[in-house]
């Protein structure tokens, strides 16, 4: 007689075992319809599964962030089932969830086309409104791989050859159709409502370059009609805000095949990003950093001494000169510690903050590179803060008031916050753990913000609070980290004087604010569309004429307003005054000054702001004052607006 605990305490006892589906329908026919899923003893399950015992026992429905999950899932295997089903001589391999969908490679003859994915997303829905029952089988491995060599599909037969002996092969069927997961999966077909097929893509098979290349399908699901067509609504905004596009139309960079990953910034772009790194520069200054600069190429004896090594070797350019190895640094924190240990430190040195602009490199696979978001040569805005353990929640918190000044600066509101805990793999005690995780909670806590903990994600040497942003049309970024590392430190030789004159390590805050540079400036590309505030934009006026009687005065205005620390242009092109305001409009100028025969008269202009608003005629000095107040309210402007 299992006895079910429920999530609200109440508890049901039945007299023979029940499936999860059993007890939906005793807590009423409403659940049982929308039940997707269950979780037995806080494992994800099928609504078919069977509890003989006494078990704690919660529904998933699709109201639920794990229901949406299990539908994503379960939509990839439709969308495998619909491409055997019009391409039998297709072989499936993987087919995970991804953020807002899914994807599912695979091995065919040749490339699919639009119209090829038109099909397939057709006989989706048409296997969709069959509402094929779900069925999910246990086999041995041996009969699992006999099974599926009968299919021609050898990639499943690699997969489960792969597993550990003795591991339960779970397959799951609808109709006649089937394939190896874990699951768990929706009941039926019919509870599939609401997908789209977005792409195909190349992959190689395992992620690895010496495979053989599949095709990766990518579709999305959602829960019903309504929310499927607000996000293809959402990625038709995004592709308007594709910073790639946006880069090149307003001259901001460039990249190209001789330098993979690697950013050609022109003049514009390195504007915006001179910027903002000295309004970083300024920034850490009034919070209490120091400024330093680390080399790129150091011996590869450091980082395998720091642990990096042999986490990340494969992703560290290498080289050789004189008999030795070195290796272009991916991050700035061993090279930090260095610092440090430039002579002995005392506990009244501490906390010590450290911060770089620090220029790294990692072999990202080309595969994964996308304009300036994933790149191999990026500069980050890091920064270590070596402290004592009683020092750690204060810092934490003096950061998370940091990091908010700044992400209001740049008109971004919306934070969300997460704990990352202790991974499988990791260094350091479980006792230093339990201290440092406490510690990053506490310091939440402290400022009473809402935060969600990220069970086993944290890095190998600590746990850590990220940091992510919501943009204009609801993206999330993952941008800020402060992580707390008890054991870098040690391992490369960091100690200070404690008042009791022991020599102690101390503890290594990691934190970064924007992140990389590089990936921060598309972020904020794609959230105003290139319209930058007007302390950021590359040109923040420009002053047109309109007849070659005026080429003077504009030139007296330019230089007026550079001395005032604007960056203007003028254009005196021979072109009429419309053709200019529409040219610079497109070019996103914050302001258009247009200077004609009464503003020289009168020593004014007549002042046209982006968004086509005529803000009226003003005195030079009036333009001065306007520009400056709006440059002070940085991106803070968006936010009044």
């Amino acid at each position: 007689m299992p006895v079910v605990t429920l999530p609200d305490g109440s508890q049901r006892s039945f007299d023979n075992p029940v499936t999860v589906a059993d007890v939906a329908m005793d807590i009423g026919p409403g659940l049982a319809k929308a039940a997707l899923a269950g979780v037995v003893d806080g494992r994800e399950v099928d609504t078919s599964y069977t509890i003989n015992e006494d078990a704690q026992l919660a529904i998933i429905t699709d109201r639920d962030e794990a229901g949406l999950e299990v539908i994503r899932h379960s939509t990839a295997h439709l969308l495998a089932m619909a491409v055997q089903d019009l391409f039998p001589g297709a072989q499936v391999t993987i087919g995970p969830t991804v953020e807002d969908g899914f994807y599912y490679d695979f091995a065919f003859e040749r490339a699919f086309t639009p119209e090829d994915l038109e099909a397939i997303e057709k006989r989706m829905g048409e296997l969709a409104s069959e509402d094929l029952p779900v069925q999910r089988l246990v086999m041995d491995r041996d009969e699992a791989v006999e099974a599926f060599k009968k299919l021609g599909e050898d990639y499943k037969c690699e997969i489960i050859r792969d597993l550990p002996a003795g591991e339960e092969i779970s397959v799951y069927k609808q109709g006649d159709w089937m394939d190896l997961c874990r699951g768990p999966h929706v009941p039926s077909t019919g509870k599939l409502k609401a997908f789209k097929l977005t792409k195909v893509a190349g992959a190689y098979w395992r992620g690895d370059s010496n495979n053989e290349m599949l095709q990766r399908v990518y579709g999305t699901a959602w829960r019903n009609k309504k929310e499927l067509k607000a996000y293809l609504t959402r990625l038709e905004e995004a592709e308007k805000r594709d910073h790639r596009k946006i880069g090149k139309k307003l001259g901001l960079f460039h990249m190209q095949e001789e330098a993979p990953g690697m950013v050609f910034w022109h003049s514009k772009g390195w504007t915006v990003y001179k910027t903002i790194e000295q309004y970083m520069r300024e920034q850490q200054n009034w919070n209490g950093y120091e400024e330093i600069r680390t080399p790129q190429v150091v011996d590869l004896s450091l980082w395998q001494k720091s642990g990096h090594a042999d986490k990340f070797g494969d992703d560290m350019f290498m080289l050789k000169a004189e008999e030795r190895e070195f290796a272009v640094k991916p991050m700035n924190c061993p090279c930090h510690v260095q610092v440090f240990n430039q002579g002995l430190r005392s506990y009244r040195d501490l906390p010590l903050r450290l911060a770089e602009f620090g220029s790294c490199h990692r072999n990202e696979p080309s595969g994964s590179l996308h304009g300036i978001m994933r790149v191999r040569g990026f500069t980050q805005d890091d920064a270590h803060i070596f402290c004592t353990e009683e020092q750690i929640q204060p810092e934490v918190a003096d950061f998370i008031d940091f990091l908010h000044s700044v992400y209001d600066d740049f008109g971004f509101t919306e934070v969300i916050y997460r704990l990352s805990t202790r991974p499988e793999k990791r260094v350091g005690s479980d006792e230093d753990w339990d201290r440092a995780e406490k510690a990053l909670a506490d310091a939440l806590d402290a400022k009473s913000l809402p935060w969600e903990e990220l069970p086993g994600e944290g890095a190998f040497y600590g746990p850590k609070i990220e940091f992510s942003l919501k943009d204009c049309i609801g993206r999330v970024w993952q941008l800020g980290t402060i992580q707390v590392d008890f054991s870098m430190p040690g391992r490369l030789g960091a100690q200070y004087v404690s008042e009791g004159g022991e020599r102690k390590t101390p503890v290594m805050l990691h934190r970064a604010i924007l992140g990389s540079f590089e990936r921060f400036i598309g972020i904020l590309i794609e959230h105003y569309e290139g319209a930058f505030p007007t302390w950021l934009a590359p040109t923040q006026a420009v002053i047109c004429n309109i007849t070659d009687n005026q080429a003077d005065a504009v030139k007296k205005l330019e230089n007026f307003l550079a001395h005032k620390g604007f960056r203007v242009n003028a254009d005196l092109r021979n072109e009429k005054i419309g053709f200019k305001i529409r040219e610079h409009t497109i070019q996103k100028a914050p302001y258009i000054l247009v200077v004609g025969d009464k503003e020289v008269e009168n020593q004014t202009v007549a002042v046209r702001a982006r968004q086509g608003e005529d803000l009226g005629t003003m005195t030079w000095d009036q333009v001065a004052e306007h520009l400056a107040a709006d440059v002070g309210r940085r991106g803070r402007v968006a936010l009044e607006s």
